[in-house]
């Protein structure tokens, strides 16, 4: 008796959920087969300013970076400056000590040593026609050519001696111009760098070699920002043209600068041609930028104020033609009509409409996601 009631039961509770799973089956394809209402954004123009613009990266660098190089051989015996130090032009950076050449020294002492007894040889010579001409018994032509053989011969000793020193110490003590021992600055402004330290060899700077940097000196208070362009973007800038500088180390600081230079010839880069570009870049007062420092330059390349704007996105594109969709009917279900416009300006989120709407208009926007929270 009891399973009969037990079996009784199930077969209820089996027909439920049977007829329970074909209801819902239903009504699932019932809800599946009702249209979709998609609702839209409702947009409406406003007049505004777009503007397009391009960013160069690059650096800011000072104009005009002097290499200090020493016009004579040897080591660093002392640096009188360090790096980050103001510099007027003419000031001692370093000293050098001459360390000659053995064999140049060596020929340059039997030099003087040829000379000096030359000039004694020539000189007793001298003394003695000195005494015959007072006595009468040579010309006036004749003491006159030993005396000026007299004068040559002291004039190459000086020479030798000269030579010597200038081997020995770098400079001759006759000399009238400054010691080449001594590096001086050739520009007022700040030392960037200081590659060399005291005990340095160094290389004199000539027709062969370019000499051992010994200080690189840069106007601080001018300053320039070198940049790349791509090909894309070069033909709309020229000269002339105002950038917005954004140097990302000093907070991301912005400061206003002028393009003064297009490169003619780009260069490949990381599989794209790109072209230099150089623009003044204007300092206020108190505000001090390192050489070196990465920046932006935002360049605008058009620029048009108060026109009448909408989202690019609520434009459709056929060919050479533009449309918008008119808002003709906003409840109980909106209702749009495609209406042509003419487009202008773009930046990309942003377009400008010359004709078709105003600012009475109410456009259709983008889809309202019905599952996305407010």
């Amino acid at each position: 008796m009891k399973n009969r009631i037990v079996k009784k039961i199930m077969r209820t509770v089996l027909l439920v959920l049977v007829g329970a799973a074909v209801i819902g089956t239903f009504y699932f394809l019932w809800k599946k087969a009702q249209p979709v209402i998609t609702v839209y954004e409702i947009v409406t123009p406003t007049n505004d300013t777009i503007q397009t613009k391009t960013v160069a990266t690059g650096n800011v660098e000072p104009r005009y970076e002097v290499l200090i190089k020493p016009q004579i051989s040897g080591i660093i015996s002392e640096l009188t400056k360090e790096a980050g130090q103001m510099i007027k032009e003419g000031e001692i950076i370093a000293r050098i000590k001459v360390i000659p050449e053995m064999v140049q020294l060596n020929s340059a002492e039997s030099r003087v040593n040829v000379a000096e007894i030359s000039l004694k040889q020539v000189e007793e010579v001298y003394q003695r026609d000195e005494q015959l001409f007072k006595s009468g018994v040579i010309s006036k032509e004749d003491f006159e050519a030993s005396k000026s053989s007299f004068l040559k011969a002291q004039e190459e000793r000086d020479n030798a001696q000269s030579a010597l020193e200038i081997i020995r110490d770098g400079i001759a003590k006759n000399s009238k111009v400054a010691s080449t021992t001594q590096i001086r600055s050739t520009i007022t402004g700040m030392i960037l760098d200081v590659p060399v330290k005291v005990g340095n060899s160094v290389i004199q700077s000539n027709n062969f070699n370019d000499g051992t940097t010994i200080a690189a000196v840069a106007n601080m208070n001018d300053m320039i920002f070198k940049g790349n362009v791509d090909e894309t973007e070069i033909g709309r800038i020229h000269e002339g043209m105002p950038i917005k500088l954004t140097v990302g180390a000093m907070e991301s600081a912005t400061f206003n600068a002028v393009l003064e230079y297009v490169s003619p010839k780009g260069v490949e880069k990381n599989g794209a041609i790109q072209f230099e570009i150089k623009a003044a870049v204007s300092i206020p007062d108190q505000t001090f930028i390192r050489a070196g420092y990465s920046a932006n330059a935002e360049i605008v390349l058009k620029r048009a104020e108060n026109v009448l704007t909408i989202p690019e996105s609520c434009v459709e594109f056929s060919g050479d033609s533009a449309f918008v969709q008119i808002v003709k009917q906003e409840t109980p279900e909106q209702k749009f009509e495609k209406k042509y416009v003419k487009t202008g300006l773009s930046d990309g989120i942003k377009i400008e409409i010359k004709e078709g709407v105003t600012t009475s208009d109410k456009i259709r926007g983008a889809a309202i996601d019905p599952n996305k929270k407010s």
